[in-house]
């Protein structure tokens, strides 16, 4: 008979721990294993693909070690419209990351879906249209945060403080090389 409490004991508590780990199962942080039709990976919580690009809607935003406000605060993003690659969400938060692969967790309203990308080599020629030879229409300096306004196989329209123009997509973050944009 004390076997039989003993063993009632052990299902019990098996239970109540399967029980008590399962909401943390189900509140994991990766995106949902399900794909979507361009073979991505799709957020548990927006059902938009996962990695994505966004770009910082406030000026300045608390990167955090986790997704809530009780999370130290690793640093801050001090640039309004950098983009940033979601890879990760969870509740009202998401886990991003900059050009170098460094980030942590931002709460939603400081992200933007409007699609920025960031000048990756010293000078980056514009031009006219997509064409290597085309008449040029502005430089842009490494680091510059620029607009997408389309995007084809190999060519990005760009807008940089009023300057337009077309840039090879390999000399641009924040837009994934078999992207294309209308």
């Amino acid at each position: 008979m004390r076997m039989k409490k003993m063993l009632a004991l052990i299902v019990v508590a098996g239970v109540m721990l399967s029980g008590a780990l399962a909401p943390m199962a189900s509140a994991s942080p990766a995106a949902s294993p399900d794909a979507a039709s361009d073979g991505k990976a799709r957020g548990a919580v927006t059902n938009l693909p996962i990695p994505r690009y966004v770009s910082m809607k406030a000026a300045s935003g608390n990167v955090r070690r986790g997704p809530s406000l009780t999370h130290r605060i690793d640093w801050v993003f001090q640039r309004r419209n950098m983009p940033l690659e979601v890879v990760a969400e969870y509740d009202n938060w998401r886990r991003v990351q900059d050009r170098d692969g460094l980030g942590g967790w931002v709460h939603y309203s400081l992200l933007s879906g409007e699609r920025t990308v960031i000048v990756e080599p010293d000078i980056l020629t514009l031009r006219r249209t997509p064409e290597a030879n085309a008449p040029v229409t502005a430089e842009l300096e490494a680091g510059v945060v620029a607009f997408l306004d389309q995007c084809r196989i190999d060519w990005c329209r760009v807008n940089a403080s009023g300057y337009k123009g077309w840039a090879k997509k390999t000399a641009l973050w924040g837009v994934d090389p078999e992207e294309i944009l209308e």
